[in-house]
């Protein structure tokens, strides 16, 4: 006779009470990771602006310089360069708060990525334009800013704005080394309550609202600000 097996039912009940309980804190987690992905984001648009400046117009040496960074960076996982600046760091006597050594290492990504977004846009601007800007007695930060940043920004604000959103979801890999932020807070709760798949929803619910957010908040900006023709 042939063996019969039983099929087990698994029940599980939801239990989303004790995780919507703790909205203050799933709310604090939310600021957090939303104000780490911006300060990280404004000052490594800092750092990518000059890197691309000085592969377009620095010296050789500075160029090999920013070339070593950006092929380091971007073919080596965050996950490491976090590791790196929190753990390695300290052997040699800089040590951070987990918090710092976070916003450090998604600056220093974000800054690598964005340097050849801006210096596509950069090399993008035909040579005619910044020649005509010069023959009309223009300064060269008057060329960059009317001739060069502006219909750059228009060309690259879409890379960008998807590399910000990239990066913020990337921050969740902080939780790692013990720095707040949203699933930092889930980790804490979970640990709390024992509602692993509760939690979880709700904090992949949160991630995807903030992206699709943001998201339609960058299309409107660029419709507001960016979105003129082109007179070439």
């Amino acid at each position: 006779m042939a063996a019969v097996r039983s099929a087990k039912t698994v029940n599980y009940t939801f239990q989303f009470g004790a995780v919507f309980a703790a909205w203050p804190l799933l709310l604090q987690g939310t600021w957090i990771t939303i104000r780490l992905s911006l300060s990280a984001t404004l000052i490594g648009l800092a750092v990518a602006i000059f890197c691309a400046w000085g592969k377009t117009s620095g010296r050789a040496w500075l160029r090999f310089v920013i070339n070593v960074y950006i092929e380091l960076i971007r073919n080596t996982p965050f996950l490491v360069q976090l590791f790196f600046f929190f753990f390695a760091l300290p052997a040699i006597g800089l040590r951070w708060s987990p918090q710092t050594a976070a916003l450090v290492a998604m600056t220093v990504n974000l800054g690598a990525y964005a340097t050849e977004i801006i210096r596509a846009g950069i090399e993008s601007i035909p040579k005619g334009q910044i020649e005509a800007g010069r023959a009309l007695n223009l300064k060269p930060w008057e060329i960059f800013r009317f001739v060069i940043i502006k219909p750059a920004l228009k060309a690259i604000y879409p890379a960008l704005t998807s590399q910000f959103i990239l990066l913020m979801l990337s921050s969740a890999v902080v939780s790692v080394i013990s720095a707040d932020d949203l699933t930092s807070v889930a980790s804490n709760l979970q640990s709390q309550t024992f509602r692993s798949f509760e939690i979880y929803i709700v904090v992949a619910t949160i991630y995807l609202v903030l992206a699709l957010v943001f998201s339609a908040l960058f299309k409107l900006v660029y419709r507001r600000t960016l979105n003129y023709p082109d007179r070439r």
